[in-house]
């Protein structure tokens, strides 16, 4: 990727960011693995092609033009929410999804309380995630379990941290976080 194509998909990321709260392909990614999606799978629920979903992802395209997908991406929200806190099971998250990708909508994409559950407080799931996404942003995996090799000999438990968090899947950190909780 050159300089322009980099500052462009920059641009783009950082439109998507006031228009919908986050890049799209934070937003995208984090449903797929809650509502255990594919890419595919998740274009064909919102009612896009596959490459217009991975041209938002990337940055290469900045808007979602259509209004009823904006109200779609809102609806997997809510229902990527209500999976995390367990409110909702994994056969009913698939048979919602079936009505969200029928359902038409509106063209604004709002904040939604997907990261709490119903104390208000932010879900284990949530936090998790946060904490994947930050560590990610920041570190390739293969950088991260680098440094977490060479932090083991004196520091076991915080290359733990970096491998299950930088590089594991989020069910282990799940399970890892809860386990760490007091």
């Amino acid at each position: 990727m050159d300089a322009a194509q980099q500052e462009s998909t920059a641009r783009a990321r950082e439109l998507q960011r006031s228009w919908y709260g986050e890049p799209l392909g934070a937003l995208f990614r984090r449903l797929i693995d809650d509502l255990g999606l594919n890419q595919a799978r998740l274009a064909s629920v919102l009612g896009l092609s596959a490459p217009m979903l991975s041209q938002l992802m990337s940055g290469q395209r900045a808007k979602i033009g259509n209004p009823a997908v904006v109200q779609r991406v809102q609806a997997l929200q809510d229902l990527s929410g209500q999976v995390a806190d367990g409110s909702v099971s994994a056969g009913e998250a698939t048979d919602r999804m079936e009505e969200i990708k029928k359902s038409q909508g509106g063209s604004v994409l709002t904040a939604t309380s997907q990261t709490t559950n119903s104390t208000g407080a932010p879900t284990v799931r949530r936090v998790v995630r946060e904490i994947q996404s930050l560590l990610r942003s920041v570190a390739a995996a293969g950088d991260i379990i680098d440094a977490a090799d060479a932090l083991a000999p004196t520091q076991p438990e915080l290359a733990e941290f970096l491998r299950v968090y930088g590089a594991g899947r989020t069910a282990e950190a799940v399970a890892h976080y809860e386990a760490h909780q007091s």
